[in-house]
């Protein structure tokens, strides 16, 4: 397939890639894909992974730049404020890039991205993945981030409304700039299994990160109460994280060791093969902006137990997924009410609603508009952007100032430095498009 003049030259910019596994990840690599079948042009940036460094292809050639700065917290990169900016300029001059697109409020490496691209007068989306509080140290400071990063950008997309209420609440933004747009699933990947389960033992599948927010102390609760009750269900616990040992200090306690397995952390690749063990999917997260895991297990024909938190409720049909309140006893009663209308569920029939309700082809079509919209936006100077970092605050609304005004005057001595007419441009090439058999 080739790259067709006129389409959008795009630069996805995240901490969050392959080879670390997440929802973010999963959500720039499958977006990225469905661009390239539409005939754009994408380019991933991203930290190193070890000795992953440099330049990579992936599938469909997805060209990918690990550029050389190790994770410094969380797979974040050490904040530089200006340190990016002369390779971040030689690839979006190297690339031809025409629009700079930026996921996750967490990634340092997004928000530097976002500010240099602006400073150079490219158009700007921003996509949030999660839901942030507004009362503690590491939200304020967050928040504060965001409301800058923010202040100057074309648009932004949200993964569904509860995230979209949130992200204007902690930006400032305007609500009609922000866009929802939420996750898909790849149902090829994710299938029933071609036999329907025995439902003895009944199996309940829990796939998620082992630490505070994704709810693990939940489950320390809930796991030895449900097996009490019934004699017949098991437990799938497949993630690691710092609360993995309260979970295997559970077990041994109630000597569970023969009805909850914990299989550790799962690659994505057999993630379906985990699925497919189960009957039911338990999702016990404290907070979710909306939980792609939910979508996985219900396109393998699992129904699902969710904690009602953030976009959760948004996800699934009420008869495909059942709500409860992020309480050890609520939970137990939402299980037990998942067990009985567990005969009633047809996994085949769930996977054919999940093809018609989610799909990466639709997510990638409603990102293209949007596209179109922020490249219709007006060019504006470094003086008329400055006015809406002035809103940013007092005291902040004058730094954000101040930073942008410096990024500006590093930008111009880099073009006197090395003009951009001397920076060696890439060829488009043609490729063929992979087909599935």
């Amino acid at each position: 397939m080739e790259f067709k003049e006129g389409r959008h030259r795009i630069l996805m910019v995240s901490d969050f890639f392959y080879p670390n596994f997440g929802g973010v990840e999963n959500h720039i690599y499958l977006l990225s894909q469905c661009l390239l079948k539409l005939g754009h042009k994408v380019v991933v940036m991203t930290h190193a992974y070890a000795n992953r460094s440099g330049v990579r292809y992936m599938t469909n050639g997805l060209k990918v730049y690990y550029v050389p700065w190790k994770p410094f917290l969380m797979q974040n990169t050490l904040p530089t404020s200006y340190g990016t900016l002369p390779i971040i300029r030689t690839i979006l001059i190297r690339e031809k890039i025409s629009l700079v697109h930026g996921h996750q409020a967490f990634s340092t490496l997004c928000h530097e991205a976002l500010m240099h691209a602006r400073t150079m007068g490219y158009k700007v989306i921003f996509t949030d993945h999660s839901l942030y509080g507004f009362s503690d140290i590491g939200s304020i400071h967050m928040n504060k981030v965001l409301q800058f990063t923010l202040a100057d950008v074309s648009q932004a997309i949200c993964v569904s409304h509860t995230s979209k209420e949130n992200t204007v609440l902690r930006s400032g933004l305007p609500p009609e700039k922000v866009f929802v747009i939420p996750n898909a699933v790849d149902t090829t990947m994710f299938k029933p299994a071609p036999e329907r389960l025995s439902m003895d033992p009944i199996v309940i599948v829990v796939i998620s990160r082992l630490v505070y927010r994704k709810g693990a102390d939940l489950l320390v609760e809930v796991i030895p109460e449900v097996c009490h009750l019934y004699p017949n269900v098991r437990f799938i616990i497949g993630g690691d994280g710092p609360k993995r040992v309260r979970l295997e200090e559970m077990r041994e306690k109630h000597s569970l060791q023969d009805r909850v397995d914990m299989l550790g952390a799962v690659p994505h690749a057999k993630v379906r093969s985990v699925l497919n063990s189960g009957h039911i999917f338990l999702n016990s997260s404290l907070t979710e902006a909306f939980c792609i895991a939910i979508l996985e297990a219900a396109s393998c024909g699992l129904l699902t137990v969710s904690t009602r938190v953030g976009g959760v409720p948004e996800v699934l049909p009420d008869d495909m997924t059942v709500l409860a309140k992020p309480d050890p006893s609520d939970m137990v009663d939402a299980i037990k009410k998942a067990i009985r209308i567990l005969p009633r569920i047809d996994p085949q029939e769930m996977h054919l609603r999940m093809k018609e309700m989610y799909s990466w082809h639709d997510v990638a079509k409603r990102t293209e508009i949007l596209y179109d919209r922020a490249l219709r936006c007006s060019n504006q100077t470094l003086l008329e952007r400055l006015p809406r970092y002035l809103t940013c605050g007092a005291w902040a609304g004058k730094l954000f100032c101040l930073v942008m005004i410096i990024d500006f005057i590093l930008w111009r001595l880099l073009q006197l430095w090395q003009p951009d007419s001397e920076v060696e441009t890439v060829p488009d090439f043609k490729r063929t498009e992979l087909k599935r058999g």
